[in-house]
């Protein structure tokens, strides 16, 4: 498939074939991503769904089958898994940077996921927590080096194909989770959990295989572990890892002995440590002595952004459970004749994005021409705006579904909303984090932007695990508003921030 999207690059005959005129290994890291974001976006649609599905909080009429879970319990599982992904990805690059190298540790990761996938498919509660873990491990071993591969392709940052081949690239992400939703979370939904599940497994499989047989036309520097572990170093790392599991096990293993074990138990420490990592990194490396004032002043003013990108997350990311189950129980299942199940609606980010990427790419830049570009620090109020907006949308639909249901086209545009939100706010934090990560952390502060996501999640985690219902209108208000007031904190202290950030813009 990756050969049939490859041309002929102009020059002397013989001339090595490219992918749209980038170098052949894009088609290989293409398909890869791709591959492996149809069955991350597949699984993720039938997650909070298979886990009410036999219970209480799922459809009438639903399919039967799952763990029959309360959706409080579904919306915290689901919110520490997306975290997980998020925190594996520091780990993740430190496995590339100093272990395995990025080529192998995406191999592994790939593995390690197709795995998980496959432990999904088979029935039992037991089962299903261990696929979950293998496919949250796999997917932040993969995230953190994949990206880093698609750099190695070009001749350094000035390269001018760069840009173009990561937009390429992102294009290949949201394809497969596109189409996701519609493959597996139609086959998971209307005919068999497991199955879907199955066929997860079988994506990150094709993408796999195509991976391996397509290494030869990666860069070389992809198989080269830029910072390899001294024997001590080693040593240490093995001992620490083996104490703290020690540690674990053993007091689990009092809890389970007690009789005291429930789920709660997993769920509540996962949740803190999830929220207690990012402000251990973040203020690690705010009191590091070796950072000058300069640097100093960009880590305070990148604080903002990142309580900013937390707040983001924790609602956008419900995307995948509120905004589902409220997919599944209270909105119609279809349009004029046209009937679909609800893990569809999980499509229309990654379509959005897609059509609107572009959009704004050139809004950006003809805006810039004209010196009327807004700041990142407005981009960022634009953002938090947008996808508080988006809940109060939301609001109405919830109001009046009642015993009811309501249009689709409500879903349709909550999701419209907070995909216009995304692309003010993410895209922009990723650049800016870039730009202020200081010379020592210049790697590890991407890693860093990714624990805001973990961050948001875990908080929605923690007031699923309260027993919030997140589908009441006093929460979805509750979070509408705080992500307004966030919204307009940082527009009225851009400023402030604007002096702390120094030379960046």
């Amino acid at each position: 498939m990756a050969s049939s999207l490859t041309t002929t690059s102009a020059g002397t005959p013989g001339s090595e074939k490219t992918f749209f005129g980038h170098p052949r290994g894009l088609a290989t890291l293409f398909m890869t991503e791709m591959w492996e974001r149809f069955s991350y976006y597949g699984m993720r649609a039938l997650l909070v769904l298979y886990l009410v599905s036999g219970g209480a909080d799922a459809a009438t009429g639903s399919q039967g089958g799952g763990l029959a879970m309360t959706a409080a319990t579904a919306t915290a599982i689901y919110s520490v898994y997306v975290s997980m992904v998020y925190l594996m990805a520091m780990p993740g690059g430190w496995f590339g940077d100093r272990v395995w190298g990025a080529r192998k540790t995406v191999t592994i990761a790939g593995f390690v996921i197709m795995a998980g996938h496959a432990s999904l498919a088979i029935p039992g509660q037991a089962m299903f927590f261990v696929g979950l873990a293998l496919v949250a491990a796999g997917s932040g071993l993969l995230k953190a080096n994949i990206s880093t591969m698609v750099g190695h392709l070009y001749d350094g940052p000035d390269d001018p194909r760069r840009d173009g081949g990561f937009t390429l690239f992102y294009v290949g992400i949201n394809l497969g989770a596109f189409l996701a939703p519609l493959v597996i979370g139609t086959v998971g939904e209307s005919y068999n959990w497991h199955l879907g599940f199955l066929l997860a497994a079988i994506g990150m499989a094709i993408g796999l295989g195509q991976f391996l047989l397509g290494t030869r036309h990666l860069n070389a520097k992809s198989s080269v572990v830029p910072n390899p572990l001294s024997d001590a170093e080693r040593k240490s790392v093995i001992v620490k890892v083996c104490a703290t599991i020690a540690v674990v096990a053993v007091f689990y293993g009092i809890i389970v002995a007690a009789g005291m074990y429930t789920l709660n138990w997993a769920l509540v420490p996962i949740t803190l440590a999830g929220l207690l990592i990012p402000i251990a990194v973040i203020v690690r490396i705010k009191r590091d002595k070796d950072l000058d004032k300069v640097e100093q002043s960009k880590v305070t003013g990148y604080i903002w952004f990142f309580v900013a990108a937390a707040v983001f997350w924790m609602i956008y990311d419900q995307g995948g459970s509120t905004l589902s189950l409220f997919a599944d129980s209270k909105t119609t299942d279809h349009i004029g004749p046209l009937s679909f199940p609800a893990t569809w609606f999980q499509s229309l980010n990654p379509l959005f994005v897609m059509a609107l990427a572009p959009v704004f790419a050139w809004l950006w830049l003809w805006l810039s021409r004209r010196n009327q570009e807004p700041s990142t620090i407005v981009k960022f109020s634009l953002g938090l705006l947008g996808v508080g907006i988006s809940f109060f949308v939301f609001l109405a639909p919830i109001g009046m579904a009642g015993d009811g249901k309501v249009s689709p086209m409500w879903l349709v545009g909550i999701y419209f909303i907070q995909t216009v939100a995304e692309l003010c706010l993410s895209p922009v934090g990723l650049s800016v984090t870039t730009k202020m990560a200081p010379q020592k952390y210049a790697s590890q502060m991407l890693g860093v932007w990714f624990l805001a996501v973990t961050a948001g999640d875990c908080t929605t985690g923690l007031l699923s695990l309260a027993g919030v219902d997140l589908n009441g209108t006093g929460i979805i208000a509750l979070q509408a508003v705080a992500a307004t007031i966030a919204a307009v904190a940082v527009f009225m202290y851009r400023k402030k921030v604007k002096v702390l950030m120094g030379d960046v813009h």
